[in-house]
């Protein structure tokens, strides 16, 4: 018999009754029946319940251990009497009479508990996280997203796709959030970073000839974490030549569709081939931002025209200055009461907003100050346009257009929320198209790229040179799932001439594309085939598929909120002999790097902070 297990802890059946079996795994719980102890058993594939008597020399040797211990039993398999099995458990119809336990590893007190799903602080999980991945969720996400990211493989290279590996040692951009950056020993004061996608490499595999390049490719970026973001994730990234924006689509819905489809667990799903594409301006004003969850049917409308000459003196005045008035219905909302229209104020406050203006119909009887003022006749007319029955409530988001806009879209979603209209039963996928190629920069008080400076422009050279480029729409797209954008993606600028003329219009010389971008620009000089991609995010499909709410939940040894690992004890201070092959030291007083003389920061100078 093989030295540690004749089978695993999931797959003995009512078959194996009377054979004499070894296991191996943890004691995930005993139980004390006065001179019976039952042990459930567990290893990675499953659980089998254990049975020591008063007659078997095991009993005492679990007596004296804790759970979590590794131990290898040698028993016979008896038949659960009945009343007893368990139907959840493959092995429920048996348990295991142990005649022998070897005691592998003894376990000290735990610093949390693996059987059960008790919540417990994330500090001490992600401390213990190698104890926190034997609990059965943590156990059945990180296998989840092996399979999705398997699924994910296959479906690729059965579309026609290649796998290609690209470096992790790169060259910082200028463009993009902040890299992580790593000193170079050989080339004293100069930096690698860690890429933040393979973005230009994947380009590049383009220019060299490889028709479709995909991979599942380790990005990193130094940025502030939130539940859906972590610095360090991986990404489905992909690349082809020859494409249109619809070659994109038709090619990857039936590669996200299908992976969904099989770990849905019941839930439906879009279908490839009818994933909606909507304008980013249309999103906005719809949705009010350009991640819409289509599992909640409420659509935003601008209703800023009802109140240009309007009774109501603030919307008036809003409207009349250059704002929007956006309305965000409440459907079935007549047995609610004032409190629930006045929390949704004081939410709206508490959020950083002015307020949330509303009106109430109950019975086809308006109410609110908005409904007085505005007059009877006028918000019969408002409803009326937008489809609104006699008992449907109305909240309003007033203001300059982006607060509306941002305003509009956390309430939809909040009101969805609190009404019980958001369909937790399925994954809606929606394209986001038509981006604009620029936007004004407030701040610096010009024009600057609003999405990603190496998309195609809709119209070529022509749209740049004739549009005013705030009118000019790019081709790039996004796709979103249940209000999580997975990727952005885009018909690349595959010519150079295209290129310098889109970074002039955004302030940039033809010398700076040239220093910044060298090595895309002189490739695409040597012919650049027209091309096209996107990079859905592993970590974020995961976590749909199972329902977490917190992306760290299907990650093995994630970073916590400050990006620590507390388990590793990462990022740590390094030796004076590490810092001086890399030709770097540490300022111990802390500064702020604009405060620092560049000069003694400069490439070359042998320091960093």
């Amino acid at each position: 018999m093989h030295a540690y297990r004749s089978h695993t802890c999931a797959a003995l059946t009512a078959d194996n009754v009377g054979d004499t079996v070894r296991l191996s795994g943890w004691i995930h719980r005993k139980r004390d029946h006065g001179g019976v102890l039952f042990v459930d058993l567990r290893d990675h594939y499953g659980m089998t319940q254990i049975v020591a008597d008063e007659d078997s020399p095991a009993l005492p040797i679990f007596e004296g251990l804790r759970v979590e211990s590794v131990v290898t039993i040698d028993g016979e398999v008896k038949a659960r009497a009945e009343g007893t099995t368990n139907d959840n458990l493959s092995t429920g119809a048996i348990e295991v009479f142990a005649r022998q336990v070897t005691v592998q590893s003894k376990a000290d007190e735990l610093p949390l508990p693996v059987a059960g799903e008790q919540d417990y602080p994330e500090d001490i999980r992600l401390k213990y996280r190698f104890v926190d991945l034997r609990r059965e969720t943590m156990h059945a996400n990180i296998m989840l997203r092996a399979k999705v990211i398997s699924s994910l493989r296959h479906r690729m290279e059965a579309q026609g796709f290649t796998e290609f590996n690209t470096p992790i040692l790169a060259a910082s951009s200028p463009e993009g959030a902040r890299d992580y950056i790593v000193p170079s020993r050989l080339h004293p004061g100069t930096f690698y970073a860690l890429p933040q996608a393979p973005q230009m490499f994947k380009q590049l595999l383009m220019v060299a000839g490889f028709d479709r390049y995909f991979q599942i490719a380790p990005c990193f970026r130094d940025e502030d974490l939130r539940a859906d973001r972590s610095p360090e994730f991986y990404q489905l990234d992909f690349e082809m030549s020859f494409v249109t924006q619809e070659d994109v689509f038709q090619t990857i819905e039936p590669v996200l569709a299908g992976v969904f489809e099989e770990f849905a667990n019941g839930k439906s799903v879009t279908p490839a081939g009818e994933f909606p594409r909507i304008p980013y301006r249309e999103s906005m004003l719809k949705y009010g931002t350009d991640k819409p969850d289509l599992r909640n049917p409420i659509e935003i409308a601008d209703v800023g025209a009802h109140f240009e000459s309007s009774g109501f003196g603030l919307f008036e005045k809003i409207v009349g200055g250059g704002g929007v008035v956006r309305a965000i219905p409440a459907p079935g909302t007549n047995e609610k009461s004032r409190k629930f229209f006045d929390e949704m104020n004081d939410w709206a406050r508490k959020e950083g907003f002015a307020g949330l203006g509303y009106v109430t119909r109950k019975q086809g009887t308006f109410g609110g100050p908005i409904a007085k003022n505005h007059g009877e006749d006028g918000m019969a007319k408002l409803y009326d346009e937008l489809g609104l029955g006699d008992n449907d409530g109305l909240f309003f988001a007033a203001g300059k257009e982006k607060d509306a806009v941002k305003l509009a879209g956390t309430a939809r979603t909040r009101v969805g929320e609190l009404l019980g209209l958001i369909d937790a039963n399925t994954f809606k996928f929606c394209w986001i198209v038509d981006f604009p190629m620029f936007e004004f920069d407030e701040a610096l008080q010009r024009v600057d790229f609003s999405h990603n400076p190496f998309s195609m422009p809709q119209g070529d050279m022509e749209a740049l040179e004739t549009k005013d480029p705030l009118d000019v729409l790019a081709w790039q797209y996004d796709i979103v799932c249940n209000g999580y954008e997975l990727s952005s993606g885009a018909i690349r600028n595959h010519r150079p001439d295209i290129m310098y003329k889109a970074f002039e219009i955004a302030g940039y010389s033809a010398a700076e594309v040239d220093e910044n971008f060298s090595g895309m620009i002189e490739a695409f000089k040597l012919g650049a085939p027209p091309h096209g991609g996107s990079a859905p995010g592993i970590d974020r499909i995961v976590m749909l598929l199972a329902d977490e709410p917190n992306i760290r939940e299907v990650i093995a040894f994630p970073l916590n909120q400050k990006a620590q690992d507390l388990m590793m004890g990462a990022p740590s201070a390094v030796t004076k002999d590490q810092l001086r092959d890399v030709h770097i030291r540490v300022i111990q007083d802390a500064v702020k790097t604009e405060d620092v003389n560049k000069e003694e920061f400069a490439p070359g100078a042998g320091g960093s902070h």
